[in-house]
């Protein structure tokens, strides 16, 4: 693991502290204030992190979820990519400015997807709490919204980068660390 890879983990571990341990620590700060630097540090070292040439993981688990307050409104995505035993890899967020749910949903899937790519998967398993969205890339709902159809095209387009993939529709209680991780984005922006 590298420095930049070690700091990544140690920074998403501080993350998730309860308020009360910044309270503890750093007395004189205020935990959303910590936070808040704490998510500014990730941004600028994630991307540094991910430069690193990864060895190949032939089998991936992806997470994916996205957020929009309001919708449309302030939105994020979020995506946690797992190894084959079920460690995680990579945890990603971004910021994606003003969007509806569905938008969200889609750039959160085609972020995760194009670092899942980088990681040089294989075949790759994606588990996403949108069925709207599980149910068009399986091809069983048409892609009627003009918005949503440039984004289901490029995540077709991803998706023709592995040798094999399945795509399931889970409930949101299973997918707390990627809504976190779009809650994040939000929060972070």
């Amino acid at each position: 693991m590298t420095r930049e890879e070690e700091a990544v983990e140690i920074l998403q571990a501080l993350m998730e502290q309860p308020d009360s341990v910044f309270h503890t620590c750093l007395p004189g700060y205020a935990p959303e204030q910590i936070k808040k630097t704490l998510l500014w540090t990730l941004k600028r070292i994630q991307p540094k992190a991910s430069a690193v040439s990864p060895s190949p993981l032939p089998t991936l688990s992806l997470y994916t979820d996205g957020a929009s307050r309001g919708n449309p409104g302030e939105a994020g995505a979020g995506a946690v990519i797992l190894d084959e035993k079920g460690g995680e890899v990579q945890a990603l967020s971004q910021y994606l400015g003003q969007c509806t749910n569905n938008v969200a949903e889609y750039q959160a899937l085609i972020l995760g997807l194009s670092q899942a790519v980088k990681l040089k998967g294989k075949t790759i398993s994606i588990f996403l709490d949108s069925q709207l969205i599980v149910r068009q890339v399986q091809g069983l709902y048409k892609v009627k919204n003009k918005a949503l159809q440039p984004l289901f095209s490029q995540v077709k387009e991803l998706l023709k980068k592995f040798e094999k993939f399945e795509i399931s529709h889970i409930p949101r209680s299973e997918n707390k660390r990627a809504d976190q991780l779009a809650n994040q984005g939000i929060d972070g922006q």
